[in-house]
């Protein structure tokens, strides 16, 4: 009896330490990042001068650009946790709290220095928040050389690339950081995949975009060490996939078509620069590769609810 009534005692608190600790797989307390470092091309980035490579919003009263308007995706996440990057600082923190590596024209490569300056610099912790897109400029890279190279040999390409991506995505978690990923986005849904196809017979243009931004997300899956407590994936190709086929589940109008006068692109383009009938919550895209502050929206809140559900 005695025996039945130790083992009861043991089980007791055990549950009991388990509901102290959250259970259930919970975390046992919250993720907050002290500081997000931001990886990757134009998607991701906040210019010195505060304006982006999507559609700027306007003061509405003087019509300048104000960089806390229309934030892109990184800004948003970092927003969340309280943390501000030094290229829109309108409270004139002394020291942001985040810091921005991701750069116009970014490739995969790129990226593999931009990784190598942040550990030079500190390295990473467990309270960083990595913020990781890159691929866009490199499957356009690639799709520049077809029909010179068949397109399984850019495939492959393609998916090395996403390879590539994947080790330096493993450097961070090997160095013990926390990481939210983006797949990179479905080119083939694009403007320009849309203008391709209509101008070119040989094949179906789109579908070829389509293919090589699959190819990517492949080789990056694949290689990512993932095993959900250092890596929070969103799936931005998905995201585009459902966005372009109901745009108005996502309170946009417009998936198909640049939202940006052809005079006034990103990173000039505004609120005030834009095609008849658009707004910055009409369009999923700004140009004819770069998405608009609606889809950016829709990436963050991705971002963020893996980055506060995640037992990072």
């Amino acid at each position: 009896m005695k025996s039945v009534k130790r083992h009861l005692a043991v089980l007791l608190g055990a549950t009991a330490m388990l509901a102290a600790c959250g259970g259930g797989g919970e975390q046992i307390d919250p993720f907050r990042p002290t500081r997000v470092l931001a990886f990757g091309d134009e998607t991701s980035t906040i210019r010195a001068d505060g304006t982006k490579y999507s559609i700027n919003g306007t003061d509405a009263t003087t019509s300048a650009v104000t960089c806390t308007l229309n934030q892109v995706w990184t800004q948003q996440v970092a927003g969340h946790f309280g943390l501000v990057f030094g290229e829109c600082n309108p409270d004139k923190l002394a020291t942001p709290t985040a810091r921005m590596y991701a750069a116009a024209d970014a490739k995969v490569a790129d990226v593999q220095a931009q990784i190598d300056r942040q550990f030079a610099l500190d390295g990473f912790n467990p309270k960083d928040l990595v913020t990781i897109l890159a691929g866009a400029n490199d499957l356009l890279e690639l799709y520049a050389q077809y029909p010179a190279q068949d397109a399984a040999t850019l495939g492959n390409a393609a998916q090395a690339r996403g390879e590539l991506l994947a080790a330096q995505v493993n450097r961070i978690v090997d160095a013990n950081g926390r990481i939210i990923l983006s797949t990179v986005q479905d080119l083939g849904l694009s403007p320009f995949a849309f203008r391709e196809k209509a101008v070119h017979a040989d094949t179906d243009r789109a579908a070829l975009l389509t293919e090589l931004s699959r190819r990517f997300n492949a080789g990056l899956r694949l290689k990512i060490r993932n095993d959900g407590h250092y890596i929070g994936l969103i799936l931005t190709d998905e995201l585009m996939g459902t966005m372009s086929r109901y745009p108005t589940l996502y309170s946009a109008s417009n998936s198909a078509d640049v939202a940006c006068l052809a005079s006034s692109l990103p990173p000039v383009c505004t609120d005030k620069t834009l095609v008849a009938n658009a707004t910055s919550a009409t369009h999923m895209w700004a140009s004819n590769v770069l998405v608009g502050p609606v889809m950016h929206n829709n990436m963050a809140s991705q971002a963020i609810n893996r980055a506060t559900n995640n037992p990072f």
